[in-house]
């Protein structure tokens, strides 16, 4: 759609449980993950009895024009492929897969070649994006920490599921060297996105209240430092994103929502 909201066309074709869209290439393609090849289906919802869980089921990742036309396929393994976002460029995107076995960070060109592990460490590693400039990624992860843990993550690992409950923001070079914590806060601290000086994160977190759903908008320095609450809204605000001249902020959020659940799109002049 257009910035202003109207325009509204959909890229996919209807069919399975389809999430993680992003422009690429230019803004001449749309890349996201899609449900539909294994079955046309929606999957069906996790047992509540599990807690608050994400399905990490199978998704492979596609491009198209924004018309949905020219559908192409860039993965195809059976496994969970998602989160995709891309670098500023469009040439490189950054995923998450569980192809090797556990919830890790990839990278792959923009037709689905030269895939590269970028993460190893047992937990879920997701969320990735790139920096401005393409030198260094920044992505959400939950690790394990006691034996009892890591038993937990593996047994809902084998359904398919993960509780992403805790997560920090991480930052690393694009190759994955030089991995470190950037938050230490607790709580779930997700949907990180640089601004255009490539030195800060704005990312979403509920730290100030871990066991409730009232995320707010930080930003924080890139080496842990700096960090600011950005939004005060006492309803959910996340998923925020820079245009690309930094000059616009667009974020998630169920204020003013007339029923529950409820969650729109807003754009805001972003001023230092």
């Amino acid at each position: 759609m257009h910035i202003d909201g109207s325009d509204v066309h959909r890229v996919s074709n209807g069919l399975g449980r389809t999430t993680c869209g992003y422009f690429i290439e230019q803004d001449k393609r749309v890349v996201y993950s899609s449900t539909f090849a294994h079955d046309t289906a929606c999957p069906p919802v996790p047992d509540a009895s599990l807690g608050y869980v994400w399905p990490v089921g199978h998704f492979e990742i596609y491009s198209a024009k924004p018309d949905g036309s020219d559908l192409r396929q860039l993965t195809n393994n059976g496994r969970y492929n998602a989160e995709t976002t891309a670098s500023a460029d469009g040439k490189r995107l950054i995923f998450t897969s569980t192809r090797d076995g556990d919830i890790d960070v990839y990278t792959m060109n923009s037709d689905g070649t030269d895939v590269k592990r970028i993460t190893n460490r047992l937990g879920y590693d997701g969320g990735g994006v790139f920096s401005p400039d393409g030198t260094r990624i920044a992505w959400r992860a939950a690790y394990p920490r006691t034996a009892s843990d890591t038993s937990e993550y593996k047994r809902l690992l084998a359904l398919h599921l993960v509780r992403p409950a805790a997560l920090e923001l991480w930052v690393a070079n694009a190759d994955g060297s030089g991995a470190h914590e950037v938050t230490h806060l607790g709580g779930a601290n997700w949907a990180p996105s640089f601004f255009r000086d490539g030195k800060r994160i704005i990312f979403a977190s509920n730290y100030q209240d871990p066991h409730g759903g009232n995320f707010d908008l930080y930003r924080v320095n890139a080496d842990g430092t700096g960090l600011a609450k950005i939004t005060t809204s006492t309803e959910f605000d996340g998923f925020p994103m820079f245009s690309p001249d930094g000059r616009k902020l667009v974020w998630a959020s169920s204020r003013h929502s007339k029923v529950p659940g409820e969650i729109n799109l807003f754009i805001a002049d972003w001023k230092d």
